[in-house]
């Protein structure tokens, strides 16, 4: 065979092979999006499914109140086409990420619509907060409140929809089905609370995270951090809640999985009160953990809370 007439019939043959199979090698192109912190990333990845491909900043027992970006997050933020944020000045770094890392995608406060609560940052001598500058800001923690859990996907699907018009029936799809299992969801976690007296609904844990939680299902938590866990906790608060505990016969302190476990293990040993385990507050656990999702956070969360609470005194 002539060198010329092989390669025409090679050429040819190549010609049929695309043909005949198109997309073959080829995958839809993920959408990159950025989430601040590892429940917005679960969040994120509920509604997003296949379509997306998540970084998530601040990642597993990740404290994004005290969090210092790095070059690969500047990075992920360049390449990003959407970054989901929770917004009421949770990620007090993020403008500065922002800026350093010249991103164009477009940035989404997933507290969109969300009525916050009023909170602050530290204690003064009665216990009633202050922030840095002498008054009071917005409560950042709003996914402790399921229903506003709901207005957390509610944004996240519009924003996706947005970033890609074509997976749109998918968001759809995938956030109504999550809908549901927060329905679900929620309807266990006001059942657990019902089961505990009420005269023990009431806890201690180390930094004011649970304030949507407190507000929504009825129980008292009394921290001695304000909002943030940059807060640092005075003697006289400490000494305050110890008192607090032994008038009140609060039940039960409760560590938490971004915090010192210092200031709780104080406060049960000169109170009396008993450690009624590890509450997950700011950011999931490990995959393998018992918070791996959002869900399974809150399931553990009220599981922990209605065992410590609900037994008689120890």
């Amino acid at each position: 065979m002539q060198p010329r007439r092989a390669f025409l019939i090679a050429s040819v043959a190549l010609g049929l092979g695309l043909a005949t199979a198109p997309t073959r090698g080829f995958t839809q192109e993920k959408l990159p999006v950025v989430a601040s912190f590892s429940i917005l990333g679960d969040f994120v990845k509920q509604v997003g499914g296949d379509r997306i491909a998540v970084t998530t900043l601040v990642g597993p027992d990740g404290d994004a109140h005290v969090y210092a970006p790095t070059p690969a997050d500047a990075k992920a933020m360049a390449a990003a086409k959407l970054v989901v944020v929770n917004g009421l000045h949770f990620e007090g770094w993020l403008p500065r990420l922002v800026k350093s890392s010249g991103t164009k995608a477009v940035l989404a406060e997933a507290t969109k619509g969300i009525a916050p609560l009023e909170a602050d940052d530290d204690h003064d001598d009665h216990g009633k907060g202050k922030g840095k500058a002498g008054h009071a800001h917005d409560d950042p923690h709003a996914w402790q409140n399921i229903a506003n859990a709901k207005i957390y996907i509610v944004n996240i699907r519009d924003a996706l929809s947005a970033a890609d018009p074509a997976g749109k029936a998918s968001y759809e799809a995938n956030a109504t089905a999550y809908l549901a299992e927060l329905d679900t969801l929620e309807g266990e976690v006001k059942a657990a609370i019902a089961r505990i007296p009420a005269d023990r609904r009431k806890a201690i844990t180390t930094h004011d995270a649970f304030g949507y939680f407190v507000k929504a299902y009825g129980i008292e938590f009394v921290a001695p951090q304000g909002v943030s866990t940059e807060a640092e906790a005075s003697a006289r608060d400490v000494g305050r809640i110890i008192r607090q505990v032994k008038a009140q016969k609060i039940p039960a302190v409760f560590l938490e999985n971004v915090t010192n476990p210092r200031l709780v293990e104080q406060i049960a040993r000169e109170s009396g009160a008993k450690i009624g385990g590890r509450l997950f507050s700011d950011a999931l656990s490990a995959a393998s953990g018992p918070a791996g999702t959002y869900i399974r956070m809150m399931k553990h969360n009220i599981s922990e809370i209605e065992k410590a609470l609900a037994a008689g005194p120890a």
